[in-house]
Parts: structure tokens; C-alpha cells; sequence
């Protein structure tokens, strides 16, 4: 599956005009670099939209989208229009992997950007380092986006290890000791794993419980698992992402009588607690992005009314927030180069700059040798009346 996002056209009069004058005369900041002509920026994304059945991987692409379309009405990165060629990597690192590879040397995008799901973006970061082409807002918490560090990628959303502590913090307030980990069968499920056993002992509470899972989880494995978390008694589940397996593996245990805490990061909250319904009422989820329904902050009240004018009739989530900040950061960090933009340019610039002021109390900050990004995490309860309270 291959989606455009912003016609090599600009979408607007002003953006039109703004083109053809950088068509006759390309401003020195944009002259000569791969994925970039005159008119267009050329952005290659992979996404694990499996088909159209992950609705969260949709709610991020038309978040990014919902930004991406405003910007270039605004004339998009000095007069040119940010094109977005995204294509399908139903959730296989492989695919994700080969997908990169045919952006970066096929399509001659100028960066890569906006993945989703641990093992699919570091099979990104891999060609992205490989090929010294910069990665820009990977919308997964995994570790290897920071340590080591890697000069080519930016993450901008905190990492799950700032969101199993907070999460773990406020089970042990509750009381809770006994916890579940339920993580991929990965090497990036060994990392998360690591991190969240060392949160446990500092925080006092029992070693972790760990569940590895591969893609291809079974019914019966599901119901195997939730059965050892009824035996072993456990007291709080944390998830590592795949908010689909785990949804199931929810079910099965509710279903089974087992009534440990299930909590999770925020991947796919807003879509998880729709399809639970009622199964979702007290759960806990850590968010990377404030609530995308109220107004308490200045990035809210952008994407509110910039979503719901290039997405009319498309409801908020917390996936579409994301997409949208990840989006407009890449945006601001395409206008910093002082000359002529080129991928070092873009990294120098990013690495020189005090931080991406992307709005109130959200500053994403980059320096050479620690990409850090964004470090915000909050947690969101489900309320009786299946909504988010902050």
C-alpha cells in the first residue's frame, strides 16, 4: 500500500505561487539534495497499518496528515510543499526494513520518519544508520532510539522506560508488589525487560513476572498466559505496546476470573478502551501527549482546530495528537538550517539548536550525544463513563 500526502502541487493558491517562484529561482537553502526539488520536500515513511486494520497506525497517519496538509496551505518549508510517500509494513520488521531500504534508494526521499511499533522502527533505524540518513519521530518507546546514542535518529515522544516508571510508581502507591511484564519475544522486548526489572528494585516491589509473546500468538498461548497470572497472583500487568495481543490477552483473563490491574503505555489507549468497552473501566494508561479532548494546552487547542478542519468527521485520539506533535516537529526542524538544506545541515542544526519549542512546557531537545527528544509522561484513568481523566 503506497499513500501520498501532499500533491507535488501545493494545495492552495498562495503554496502554488510560492512553488512556481522557487521553480524559477530555488532559494540556496533547498538547492541540490536528495528528495528534495523544485516544489517539494520529499518525506518516506513506513507504518504498521496492517491493511487498514490497525486503527491506531490510522490515527497517527491522519494526525500526521491533518499537520502536514495545514502547513503546506501556509506555504509549506520556505515555499515547498512537504510531500509524504508512506507505505504498509503490517507490523513486520522485514517488511519495515525493506520498505526504509526502497524509500531511501529507490524513492530518494530526503529523511525517514514516523514509524510505529518497536521492532518495525529499529528495523527502520538500522537502513537509517546504515545509509546515514536521518529518523526523524520513531513513535515507539523502545531504548536503542537513545543508547547508544545514534546521530541519525530523533525520537521525539518519551520512551516506554519513562512510562513503566510512572506506571509502576503509581502501582506500588496502590499497594501492588506482584507485577506482570508482557513484552515482545525480541531483542527490544530483552531491553524493555532489563529496564523494567531495575524500576521494580528500585522501587522495592518483587521481580517481574515476565511474559514474552511472539507476532503469531495463539488463543491458547493467551489463555496459558492469563492463567499464570491468576497463579502466580499477580497484582498489576504492564504491557510493552502491541495493544491488539494484549487486548485479547485482557479478555481471556476477565474471562477467567483473573483480577490483577491491567495497565498499559500508551500505544493505542484511545483504541484499546473503545474496544474493551466496559472491560477498560479503571484501567491505567501512561500518555506521551496531553489529553486530546480537553483544551488546558496550547498544542490541544492547535490540533483541535486543525484536526477538525482536514479531518472533518474523524474523532480525537491520543494517536492522532501524537502524529500531529511528531509532525509538527519535523516541520520546525526543517526550517532551522540557516543555508542550504542537506541531511547534515538538518542534523547540525537540530544538534546546534536549544530545543524545538513545540508549545507550552513541550520542548524537544537535541545536542550531540543525546538525542533526548521530548520526556513528558502523564497518566490517564478510565473513567465509569469510558473516558480519559488526566
Amino acid at each position: 500500500m503506497q499513500i501520498f500526502v501532499g500533491d507535488p502541487m501545493p494545495v492552495s493558491r498562495r503554496s502554488a505561487g510560492l512553488a512556481i517562484a522557487a521553480s524559477i529561482a530555488l532559494p540556496a537553502v533547498l538547492r541540490a539534495q536528495e528528495g528534495i526539488s523544485p516544489g517539494q520536500i520529499l518525506i518516506g515513511q513506513t507504518i504498521s497499518l496492517q491493511g487498514g486494520k490497525n486503527d491506531y497506525a490510522a490515527a497517527v497517519l491522519a494526525g500526521i496528515q491533518a499537520y502536514f496538509q495545514s502547513a503546506n496551505q501556509r506555504g509549506g518549508v520556505h515555499g515547498h510543499t512537504i510531500v509524504l510517500k508512506t507505505l504498509d509494513d503490517d507490523a513486520k520488521p522485514a517488511l519495515a526494513q525493506a520498505n526504509a531500504r526502497q524509500l531511501v534508494t529507490q524513492d530518494k526521499v530526503f529523511l525517514l520518519f514516523g514509524s510505529i511499533e518497536g521492532g518495525p522502527s529499529t528495523a527502520v533505524m538500522t537502513v537509517a544508520v546504515e545509509d546515514q540518513v536521518p529518523f526523524f519521530g520513531p513513535m515507539a518507546g523502545s531504548p536503542g532510539f537513545r543508547r547508544p546514542h545514534q546521530r541519525m535518529v530523533f525520537p521525539v515522544r518519551a520512551e516506554h522506560r519513562e512510562e513503566f516508571r510512572a506506571l509502576l510508581d503509581y502501582a506500588k502507591k496502590t499497594g501492588a508488589t506482584r507485577s506482570a511484564f508482557v513484552r515482545s519475544d525480541s531483542e527490544t522486548g530483552l531491553q524493555h525487560l532489563e529496564n523494567f526489572k531495575r524500576l521494580c528494585s528500585e522501587l522495592a516491589m518483587q521481580p517481574p513476572l515476565d511474559l514474552p509473546f511472539k507476532s503469531d500468538i495463539t488463543d491458547e498461548q493467551i489463555a496459558k498466559m492469563a492463567a499464570q497470572i491468576g497463579a502466580a497472583n499477580i497484582q498489576v500487568v504492564i504491557n510493552h505496546g502491541s495493544s491488539g495481543m494484549y487486548e485479547r490477552l485482557i479478555r481471556q483473563a476477565r474471562a477467567t476470573g483473573v483480577h490483577a490491574m491491567f495497565s498499559a503505555v500508551n500505544s493505542g489507549s484511545s483504541q484499546m478502551a473503545h474496544h474493551l468497552g466496559e472491560l477498560a473501566r479503571g484501567m491505567v494508561f501512561s500518555q506521551v501527549v496531553p489529553s486530546p479532548w480537553e483544551g488546558k494546552s496550547a498544542i490541544t487547542r492547535e490540533y483541535q482546530q486543525v484536526f477538525a478542519r482536514e479531518k472533518p468527521g474523524q474523532e480525537f485520539s491520543y494517536g492522532s495528537l501524537e502524529g500531529f506533535l511528531t509532525a509538527k516537529a519535523l516541520v520546525a526542524a526543517l526550517r532551522l538550517p540557516a543555508n542550504r538544506l542537506t541531511r547534515e545541515s538538518f542534523v547540525a542544526a537540530l544538534e546546534a539548536n536549544p530545543g524545538l519549542e513545540l508549545s507550552d512546557r513541550l520542548r524537544a531537545v537535541y545536542k550531540p550525544g543525546d538525542h533526548t527528544g521530548l520526556t513528558a509522561v502523564d497518566l490517564a484513568i478510565v473513567t465509569n463513563d469510558l473516558k480519559f481523566r488526566h
